[in-house]
C-alpha cells in the first residue's frame, strides 16, 4: 500500500530534500507540496502531512491537518512543552489522528542526547554548545533544548546542575537550569558538545553533523512511525529502542518550566511554511530549526 504524503515547506532546504527523498523510496507518494502562498486545504489527501515550516507558521499546520483527520509529522522548532502537552490533549483518545514531532532527524544526534541524559547523573557541572551555520535564525537549538531537558530529568532527584555567575548575559541561556550557548558561524552545519565537569576531569558528548545524509535514515524511521501514529510522540528516541536504559526518557511530560523551551518570540519573523524546518542543511534566512 502507498502512502500518500503531503510537505508543508516543500521549497525550503530540508523540504527539498525530504521531497526528493520521498521520491526515491518506494511505498510514499508526494501528492502534495506546499509553500507559504498554498492554500493549507491543498494538503487534504494525503495521509501524512510533513511540517517543515517556521515556529510561527507550524501550529497553524498542525492544527489544520489534525482538525481534518490527518497525521503529521513535525520537523519543526518552537514546540514548547506547554504547547506539546495542548496538543496531546486535543488528539487523546483519536483513532484518525496522531502527531510525532521530531527535534532532530539524525540517529548520532539523538544517541547523543541519549547518552548525555545517562551521564547527567554523575556530574553537576554540565553546559551543552551548539553551533550551527549562520543562517539558522533561532537560538538555542531544539536539539540543545531537548538535550537539555532531558538532562534535567535525569537529574529530578538530585536539583539543578551547579552553574555560577548565571546572572551574566555571557553565561549562555539557562533550559532546566543547564547553562546553553549558541554559535552561529560561516562555514558550519550542525555541531553540539555536551559538556561534563567533575573533580579533576571533564567529560564531553560530541555529535557534529558533516552532510544532509545523515538525516535520511532518520526521516523514514519518523515517516513509518507517522502513517500509524496516535497521540503524541517526541524525539526519535521514542521510536528507535537506543538500548541504552531508561534514564532521562520522557515517558510522562514533566511539568513545564519557565526556560523549558524555546519561546517563539525568540525567533524573528519570517516567511510561512516555505523555510525549512530542521537543524544543519537548510538554515537559510528563510527558515528555523532545531
Amino acid at each position: 500500500m502507498t502512502t500518500r504524503v503531503a510537505i508543508v515547506g516543500v521549497t525550503g532546504t530540508m523540504g527539498r530534500l525530504v521531497a526528493a527523498l520521498i521520491e526515491k523510496t518506494d511505498g510514499y507518494e508526494l501528492v502534495a507540496g506546499l509553500n507559504s502562498a498554498s492554500d493549507l486545504a491543498e494538503m487534504l489527501g494525503a495521509d501524512v502531512v510533513i511540517d517543515l515550516t517556521v515556529p510561527r507558521a507550524s501550529q497553524g499546520v498542525v492544527d489544520f491537518a489534525v482538525d481534518n483527520g490527518l497525521r503529521v509529522l513535525v520537523g519543526t522548532s518552537g514546540w514548547s512543552q506547554e504547547r506539546i502537552d495542548a496538543l496531546a490533549r486535543r488528539v487523546a483518545g483519536r483513532d484518525d489522528t496522531g502527531v510525532v514531532i521530531i527535534p532532530n532527524f539524525s540517529i548520532g544526534s539523538v544517541i547523543g542526547t541519549a547518552l548525555s541524559a545517562m551521564v547527567a547523573r554523575f556530574f553537576d557541572s554540565i553546559e551543552i554548545v551548539e553551533a550551527h551555520q549562520a543562517g539558522k535564525v533561532d537560538s538555542p537549538s531544539g536539539t540543545a533544548v531537548r538535550t537539555a531537558e532531558l538532562i534535567g530529568r535525569a537529574r529530578a532527584g538530585l536539583g539543578p546542575v551547579s552553574a555560577p555567575h548565571i546572572d551574566q548575559r555571557a553565561r549562555g541561556q539557562q533550559v532546566s537550569s543547564v547553562p546553553v550557548h549558541s554559535l552561529r558561524l560561516e562555514g558550519l552545519l550542525a555541531r553540539q558538545d555536551v559538556i561534563f565537569g567533575g573533580t579533576g576531569e571533564t567529560l564531553t558528548i560530541s555529535h557534529n553533523t558533516l552532510s544532509a545524509a545523515a538525516y535520511e535514515r532518520g526521516i523514514l524511521l519518523a515517516l513509518a512511525a507517522a502513517v500509524s501514529a496516535r497521540g503524541v510522540t517526541v524525539g526519535l528516541d521514542q521510536i528507535v529502542d537506543l538500548g541504552l536504559g531508561e534514564p532521562g526518557r520522557p515517558d510522562a511530560p514533566a511539568e513545564p518550566g519557565p526556560d523549558d523551551s524555546v519561546p517563539d518570540d525568540s525567533v524573528p519573523d519570517g516567511p510561512g511554511p516555505d523555510g525549512p524546518g530542521r537543524d544543519g542543511p537548510g538554515r537559510d534566512e528563510s527558515g528555523t530549526g532545531e
